[in-house]
């Protein structure tokens, strides 16, 4: 009984040891991987994201026609209007931080403490353009935790100017269209690099949801949006990129 025991310990110890092995080898090869996508993303523009793949995949089962339209513009050709309205709009202090804003966190914390209902993100653009471009949509602990990680990644290896040209690049904004080339395209007729200050503002107070509000058809609330994000844009006048 006592060999028995004594050999039943020993496996049980084998096998703890090889699981730590076989997991510290995930945990590295993650980790190299994840760098180099990184990197490789600093001077290659992201082909896809995962949440431009589900959106297609639900027209598709919807029986609808899978449409998935964007038109990268590099951050030269993006309007200074659209630049400054999207930090207005989205993340304020988004040239200072290090891809958190904790004061907008704590802010977003208590908003939620007193809603059955999550009312607010204060997530910056730092953290947007990660999980846009690294992760799949969703809302869970262990999506935040990547989240979080590939926020600190952009913002060790990326330069602010291209976290904003990727952030404008491949956000949502319309059915199954991408980016603020399209968008200002379909919306307003002209390119991105033309957006007038008004024409900015009006399309980024859309961005939270443009499945449900576009900027051709602004409610009451996305005008008064609007107007705080013009507000904020005169604030910003000073921000070189």
């Amino acid at each position: 009984m006592t060999a028995k025991r004594s050999q039943r310990k020993t496996n049980n110890s084998d096998n703890i040891k090889s699981f730590l092995g076989i997991a510290k080898k995930v945990f590295l090869f993650f980790f190299a991987f994840s760098i180099f996508w990184v990197i490789v993303y600093r001077f290659i523009n992201p082909p896809m994201t995962w949440l431009m793949l589900q959106r297609g995949i639900e027209q598709k089962i919807e029986g609808k026609e899978w449409k998935i339209v964007k038109k990268w513009r590099n951050f030269d050709e993006l309007s200074e209007n659209l630049k400054y309205a999207a930090i207005a709009g989205e993340d304020a202090k988004f040239m200072n931080h290090w891809g958190f804003d904790l004061e907008a966190i704590k802010k977003a914390y208590q908003k939620n403490q007193k809603s059955t209902k999550k009312v607010s993100g204060g997530s910056t653009i730092s953290q947007q353009t990660a999980k846009n471009v690294f992760l799949w949509p969703g809302r869970s602990w262990i999506r935040k935790g990547f989240e979080t990680y590939f926020t600190v990644l952009i913002e060790i290896f990326w330069p602010k100017k291209r976290i904003l040209e990727v952030y404008l690049n491949v956000i949502e904004t319309g059915d199954g269209i991408y980016g603020a080339e399209v968008a200002t395209q379909r919306y307003f007729g002209k390119s991105a690099e033309s957006l007038s200050k008004g024409q900015a503002a009006l399309l980024v107070a859309v961005l939270p949801n443009p499945l449900r509000w576009s900027p051709a058809k602004p409610t009451a609330y996305i005008y008064y949006k609007q107007g705080l994000i013009l507000r904020n844009m005169r604030r910003l006048s000073k921000v070189e990129f």
